[in-house]
């Protein structure tokens, strides 16, 4: 027995010709490893990388006790029950500190960012002061240590502020160069080969024959495959031909960590692929218990993991975003839950929904009157990728639901963090 196989196999619950999704997700994840080569590149390349290493301060940040506000540096201790008169002895800007030590009923003029003078613990703003000469005058009420930002209160030194298997976006990219880090180590990009496989596909740029349509589908993968960042090969379109299908396999398995194809995974459709899978490597085919995309192969080919996906345009989305996509952000090393956010809306109109299958409908996300509200986009065939085009979201019907009444709460899934 294959060790894919004997893993997916022990997965309580698990049927092959009835899988639900969860199931399909957990027999997948189970499988997977991150790939281990390590790069280090500069900060400023490491947009949308896999942090490889934990990033822990050198320093302290901020790296000195400094002002939150313009106003003035104050003793608390100095403050009385009414306004209290200071003497203002000197200023400290931002990169300029003040020389010298405030003593009883003295101030220090600040600005935002300045290091925080010595013998002060407290910033009055300017807005609330009376100023007479050096005379200022600070009204009651004001609290011990406002408006002070302390060294390491953003970051101290030799407490792990990222650890590896973070994903960098901007905000971390400024975090890391706060630090003085120029370079950081983050995992290698995931290699991924896609193809189409079809005779009834044709290219862009050739007249259609009887019979065929243009291949939309490997336009749709090369979208999704950029968004999620990794090295993505399009092998184009194979002909149902077995000589043609185990030359792009063996081809798509060099050097890649994953294989994705679209089409010839479904009951009635050309079996080459299927007989070429199994023939090259340990292929599971899967009947999931959901709608659009229904059939889908999982298994592996030499070193790289294999997704066999429908052939229909909205079917081939909806299981990538399901399936595929969480498992190649695991195989990039991302840490935390992968899988697509849900969050709860109210249907602004009823749902048709049977029991027993988990359905993907296409939706369209919206505020109403500070309700967020969601709707389908109309047609909801697996042919009809206009759907997609129109939809914001999917409407993630559950399992075990039937219909859905309008007013009723359903999860959606943004399309806007899919990437």
């Amino acid at each position: 027995m294959s060790r894919i196989v004997e893993i997916v196999n022990a997965i309580e619950g698990y049927d092959p010709d009835a899988l639900h999704v969860e199931k399909a997700r957990a027999a997948i994840r189970a499988c997977l490893a991150p790939v281990r080569e390590i790069e280090r590149v500069p900060v400023r390349e490491a947009l949308g990388r896999v942090l490889a290493e934990n990033i822990v301060p050198g320093i302290d940040v901020p790296g000195h006790d400094n002002t939150a506000m313009d106003g003035y540096a104050v003793r608390f201790a100095d403050l009385g029950a009414g306004a209290t008169v200071l003497e203002e002895i000197g200023a400290a800007l931002a990169g300029k500190a003040f020389g010298g030590s405030l003593g009883p009923g003295q101030c220090v003029r600040v600005t935002t960012g300045a290091v925080m003078p010595a013998g002060a613990d407290t910033v009055v703003v300017q807005e609330v002061v009376k100023m007479q000469g050096t005379r200022v005058t600070i009204p009651p009420g004001q609290k011990a240590r406002q408006n002070v930002r302390y060294a390491g209160e953003d970051l101290k030194k030799g407490e792990a502020v990222l650890r590896a298997g973070r994903w960098l976006r901007p905000a971390e990219l400024g975090l890391i160069a706060s630090l003085g880090i120029g370079e950081v180590q983050v995992r290698r990009r995931v290699r991924v080969a896609f193809f189409s496989t079809g005779d009834e596909l044709a290219s862009i740029g050739s007249t259609l024959k009887q019979g065929e349509v243009y291949d939309s589908n490997r336009y749709t993968l090369h979208g999704m495959l950029a968004r999620l960042g990794v090295e993505a090969r399009d092998l184009g379109v194979v002909r149902d031909e077995p000589a043609a299908l185990e030359a792009a396999f063996r081809d798509a398995a060099t050097g890649a960590d994953a294989i994705v194809t679209t089409g010839g995974v479904s009951v009635g459709e050309a079996d080459f692929v299927k007989s070429m899978m199994a023939k090259l490597g340990e292929a599971l085919f899967w009947r999931i218990a959901m709608r659009p995309g229904r059939p889908m192969a999982f298994g592996r080919i030499g070193d790289a993991f294999l997704f066999g996906l429908p052939g229909n345009p909205v079917a081939v989305m909806v299981t990538f975003y399901q399936f595929v996509r969480e498992a190649l952000l695991v195989l990039g090393g991302r840490t935390g839950d992968c899988a697509p956010l849900l969050l709860d809306a109210t249907a602004a109109e009823a749902l048709r929904k049977v029991p027993g299958r988990t359905e993907y409908l296409r939706g369209v996300l919206f505020r109403d009157g500070g309700v967020l509200k969601v709707k389908t986009t109309g047609q909801q065939g697996s042919g009809v990728l206009r759907s997609m085009s129109e939809a914001n979201c999917f409407i993630a019907l559950e399992h075990a639901r039937g219909k859905v009444a309008a007013g009723e709460t359903v999860q959606v899934q943004p399309f806007d963090v899919l990437a």
